[in-house]
């Protein structure tokens, strides 16, 4: 059964083919027999009870970045004509990406929405993986600075970064000699409204950072994110 499936990504031209999974899931889609258009998240609107965007059909290659996609004419288009949304745009996790989960549950689950957009708004990753703390360095979630100077004192060397961000934007290493605890503090107060992640450094993450792809609750893929020489992320 070949499904009409509309990707909601940034634009295609920018990503990296070779390594980016919503390519690869399109690549597979194509490969079997789906019909594939691209949106970026911009030009998603509801009137009405009507969910639209401005689509453009999308052919794509196995091939080097700038030969690795072609598209069509573009038109604005009812999303409800869709069998599948992926919604695959990368973040940060702000009120622009929670107002796009809201507009996207107009039309799940009669139009599938992958992940539907509620999970996706309910499980930002550096919350949910608070559940699991055994599994986790000792870690800290606040804007108190006597809490943050304290957790640094137990823990010596530290990680700080954002609560929303993506792909290590924003994360600072902090070893137990530096003086920039405070001005840091500082520039994220000014930057962040909400609370920021302190944890306590990991020497063996200069082994890598392990990622594994679940479908359905089955793992189908694994891969090992090694930090660049010089960068602690």
């Amino acid at each position: 059964m070949q499904l009409k499936v509309a990707v909601q990504m940034d634009h295609v031209a920018t990503i990296n083919p070779r390594g980016d999974s919503t390519f690869a899931m399109m690549l597979e889609a194509q490969a079997r027999g789906h019909q594939l258009l691209h949106y970026t998240p911009d030009t998603l609107a509801l009137r009405g009870d009507v969910v639209s965007a401005v689509v453009q059909p999308i052919t794509v290659t196995d091939a080097p970045k700038g030969e690795h996609f072609t598209l069509g004419e573009s038109s604005r288009m009812d999303l409800s004509s869709q069998d599948v949304i992926l919604m695959r745009q990368d973040p940060p996790f702000d009120m622009n990406y929670i107002t796009l989960t809201h507009i996207l549950e107009r039309l799940h689950p009669k139009t599938l929405v992958v992940n539907p957009p509620a999970a996706v708004r309910n499980a930002p990753e550096k919350i949910l993986v608070t559940d699991f703390p055994q599994l986790m360095p000792p870690t800290l979630v606040t804007r108190d600075r006597q809490m943050i100077h304290d957790f640094r004192k137990e823990h010596g060397n530290i990680i700080v970064k954002p609560l929303y961000g993506n792909g290590g934007a924003g994360v600072f290493f902090l070893q137990e000699g530096d003086h920039n605890l405070a001005s840091l503090i500082e520039l994220f107060e000014q930057n962040y409204r909400e609370p920021f992640m302190i944890q306590k450094y990991l020497p063996d993450v200069r082994k890598g950072d392990k990622r594994i792809i679940i479908i359905d609750g089955e793992p189908v893929a694994g891969l090992n994110r090694i930090p660049a020489e010089g960068e602690a992320r």
